[in-house]
């Protein structure tokens, strides 16, 4: 299944490659919705609250409320409390990434919290990687973890993961198929694939590993336009 994604800064929906260099934006953000009006999740990430430079605090609520889909919303997300603000809004699941993890460790105490606050349904935790390694606080920080080593360990603490290849995101070059693979055989849990994902074939063959595929450039710039929603 695809997932289309609405990566939000400064007001506009953006997409960045390697998490760095704007590629694409667009001023209509509430307009995608009816682009994207056929697919059962969507995903919005707050990439200024994920930054530390503010938030898009009505755009999200707007989506979430709008959204004739389930939504799972992500960036920022640092305390029990702004999980819980974020499902108050409309959000069906929450994204943490930089939170789970404190001192190059995952994060239990807070996970525990999380979970008993959200209920482990609502969780999903995100494990962008660059070069390998567990990337947080907007990609700038690199921990020395690797995802497939944390994965048993978080599994009590969520529905299940977003793994992003960051050294692929946003530049249309083709999933790296065999990186997915290897994560699937670390858990049994869920995972939503992303990252350089461009075509019919790769969403298949993701399928075929049970994931589902978080894509924004390629629907952006037309490539899967005729791809079926599930």
């Amino acid at each position: 299944m695809i997932v289309p994604c609405i990566d939000l800064m400064d007001g506009k929906a953006v997409q960045l490659v390697q998490g760095r260099r704007l590629a694409l934006e667009v001023d209509d953000v509430l307009g995608l919705l009816e682009r994207f009006r056929r697919y059962a999740w969507l995903h919005v990430i707050d990439l200024d609250a994920a930054l530390r430079r503010g938030r898009n605090e009505e755009l999200v609520r707007e989506l979430c409320t709008r959204a004739p889909m389930r939504v799972r919303v992500g960036g920022g997300i640092r305390t029990v409390r702004r999980a819980e603000a974020l499902v108050e809004m409309g959000a069906d699941q929450i994204v943490v990434g930089s939170a789970a993890f404190k001192g190059g460790h995952v994060n239990t105490l807070f996970l525990s919290a999380l979970k008993k606050g959200l209920r482990r349904k609502r969780v999903i935790v995100a494990l962008d990687t660059i070069g390998g390694r567990i990337a947080i606080r907007g990609w700038r920080e690199r921990l020395d973890l690797e995802p497939a080593q944390v994965m048993e360990e978080l599994e009590p603490f969520c529905a299940g993961f977003l793994c992003t290849d960051v050294d692929r995101e946003g530049t249309m070059g083709g999933a790296n198929l065999a990186w997915f693979r290897s994560l699937r055989r670390a858990t049994k849990l869920p995972i939503i694939a992303a990252g350089g994902i461009k075509s019919k074939r790769e969403v298949a063959a993701l399928e075929r590993l049970g994931m589902d595929s978080a894509i924004g450039m390629a629907l952006y710039a037309g490539r899967l336009h005729r791809l079926p929603a599930t």
